[in-house]
């Protein structure tokens, strides 16, 4: 079992960064462009920290699902989820399911791996190593 997981560990890391970029791309297009619509992002400033929060992520987001400059962005986006979840979440209740941080923290912590592990064969970043 071993042998046949160690060989899956780079596609499976490859896999982890394109959904973690679908999922936080999704967040910066809600918020700057409308699209899924949610109400709280609705009359957002593109100029508030909410809106620079969407830029980071639908910038972000997009060089993850491609695996560009993977490292340096996942660092960015986990610093900026937690960010996220000290200004707006934690401040609400300690524990994170109640003050709704789940996500914050799991993408943070998502991002801080993939920050450190790279983006996985499956990117620009390691085919511009293999040129």
């Amino acid at each position: 079992m071993t042998e046949s997981s160690t060989a899956w560990a780079p596609p499976a890391l490859s896999v982890l960064r394109i959904v973690t970029g679908l999922m936080i791309i999704q967040h910066g297009m809600a918020k700057l462009i409308g699209f899924p619509a949610v109400p709280d992002f609705a009359n957002l400033n593109p100029l508030s920290l909410m809106g620079a929060a969407g830029f980071i992520e639908l910038i972000g987001g997009a060089l993850l699902i491609i695996g560009l400059l993977t490292q340096p962005v996942a660092f960015v986006i986990s610093g900026e989820m937690a960010f996220a979840y000290f200004m707006a979440h934690a401040p609400n209740s300690f524990f994170p399911l109640i003050n709704d941080g789940t996500l914050a923290i799991i993408f943070c912590f998502a991002c801080l791996y993939l920050s450190t592990a790279g983006p996985g064969p499956w990117s620009v970043d390691a085919a511009m190593k293999r040129a």
